[in-house]
């Protein structure tokens, strides 16, 4: 099944999972009501997008200018640097890394670009034992599954489901209770990261200016995983990289709001090589792979580059509502939402042109973006360039040439609409539903005796 097929199998199970939507509903109503109070915490948060737009726009803008300082910074310290242009070239330098070092057991914290450039497989295929240390992909680990949102990855699932996977997969567990169930992982975590020879991390922001990677984590795992085993490896998007690290005075606190309604995230961290003498913890090697993976041609779309503004807060996800419905797994992406919509045909190829029609063009993920990326416009464009690249069917072309004729002359449309109406009420009463496609799922509209304009001439309005 092709992955536009696939996703209407998806979406018409999940939407009609009514327990699904409920779970999904309870967690965003909880998101609204912390977003809403973070933002009263800033006197002016719209200024405060406006600036975070202005400082990624910066940044994407003079990409190789600021790439280059971030690099060399970073090489000064004795770490190293690595540009991979797509995803299987990241895979082999990592997979590298590790055979040459002996590595047998790998920590990740949350990252994104991993999970995008399928690197845990890539490692277990090689006898390592990978483990991620947040908690809830650590919960999808154990499940077997992709993260479900890009913020919080187990959003999907109740407390007693998570209750019953941890007395199936760890010890000690005899309750729903959360103390219990976060005391369980952290026993087993705890034993992962003194094991560990290599730690993986992605990064949130790259500091051109202090040649440092920033990482924002609420658990502590980010620095575990950063600091106890012998060797830490970055995997990052080359987007991810701002000019000065007074930047960070606006991006953390923005980035921490929109994505979970705190003031701050609770570690936030930077991190700029190695160990080195006098220090006394830190890794033995410090790695940074640079991912391009579609990101270059994307910047190369003046119409559409700003797209790589995006922070990863998940703000877009919660607000759309087409996602509320359907959820993450649905999408079949590493990205979800409308910011997933958006990217995923630039990284992964037309075959996934379909994820830009998943919208209903609302504007709501546009209005909650903290960088103010345009996103319902994006979504637009990509229609506009899937129907350039793909031949569409001939009924298809026809229909909307057609819709396009009698929308042009409002003596057309008026004539074609009573015409309309009056075919939908003849084949009613010989038993034949014309709009069977729209009715499958919905419930048939009343066709009223006159329409607004027949009203609007008698008065009647």
């Amino acid at each position: 099944m092709n992955p536009a097929a696939e996703f209407l199998r998806q979406s018409t199970a999940k939407s009609a999972d009514l327990e699904h939507r409920r779970i999904i509903r309870w967690n965003m109503d909880n998101y609204d009501a912390a977003v809403l109070r973070g933002k009263s915490r800033f006197l002016d948060w719209d200024a405060a997008r406006e600036r975070c737009a202005a400082i990624k726009q910066d940044a994407i803008d003079h990409l190789d200018q600021y790439l280059v300082e971030f690099e060399s910074r970073i090489v000064e310290r004795g770490g190293k640097i690595f540009w991979a242009e797509n995803a299987e070239e990241a895979r082999q330098y990592i997979a590298k890394l590790a055979t040459d070092r002996g590595v047998k057991r790998v920590v990740k914290s949350k990252s994104m670009v991993t999970e995008e450039i399928h690197l845990t497989p890539a490692l277990e295929k090689l006898g390592c034992e990978v483990v991620e240390t947040d908690l809830g992909e650590y919960i999808v680990q154990l499940r077997n599954e992709p993260p479900y949102h890009i913020v919080t990855p187990a959003m999907h699932l109740t407390r007693g489901q998570i209750a019953d996977l941890f007395r199936e997969k760890l010890e000690g567990v005899t309750s729903d209770d959360p103390v219990e169930l976060v005391a369980a992982a952290r026993r087993k975590l705890r034993l992962a990261f003194f094991a560990a020879e290599m730690g993986i991390s992605g990064a949130n922001f790259l500091v051109a200016d202090a040649g440092m990677v920033a990482i924002s984590t609420n658990e502590g795992n980010g620095r575990l995983c950063t600091t106890l085993p012998k060797i830490h490896v970055v995997v990052t998007g080359i987007e991810k990289v701002v000019p000065h690290l007074r930047d960070l005075g606006t991006l953390w606190p923005v980035l921490a709001t929109a994505g979970t309604g705190q003031p701050v995230t609770t570690y936030s961290t930077l991190i700029g090589g190695a160990r080195r003498e006098g220090e006394v913890d830190g890794p033995e090697e410090f790695h940074v792979v640079l991912l391009d993976n579609g990101r270059s041609e994307l910047l190369a779309d003046v119409e559409q580059r700003d797209a790589l503004r995006c922070i990863r807060c998940g703000a877009c996800l919660n607000a759309c509502p087409v996602y509320r419905q359907i959820g993450g797994h649905t999408y079949a992406t590493t990205y979800q939402g409308p910011i997933g919509s958006v990217l995923t045909p630039h990284f992964r190829g037309h075959e996934f042109d379909h994820l830009s029609y998943a919208s209903s063009l609302c504007g709501s993920c546009t209005s909650v973006c903290p960088v103010k990326i345009d996103l319902h416009h994006h979504l637009l464009e990509n229609r506009h360039a899937s129907v350039k690249a793909d031949k569409r069917p001939w009924s298809e072309r026809f229909a909307f040439r057609f819709w396009r004729w009698m929308m042009s002359s409002h003596s057309r449309f008026e004539r074609l609409g009573r015409l309309g109406r009056f075919k939908i009420r003849v084949a009613r009463k010989l038993g034949i539903d014309l709009l069977s496609p729209w009715t499958k799922y919905r419930s048939a509209p009343e066709l009223p005796k006159q329409s607004f304009r027949e009203m609007w001439r008698k008065g009647n309005v």
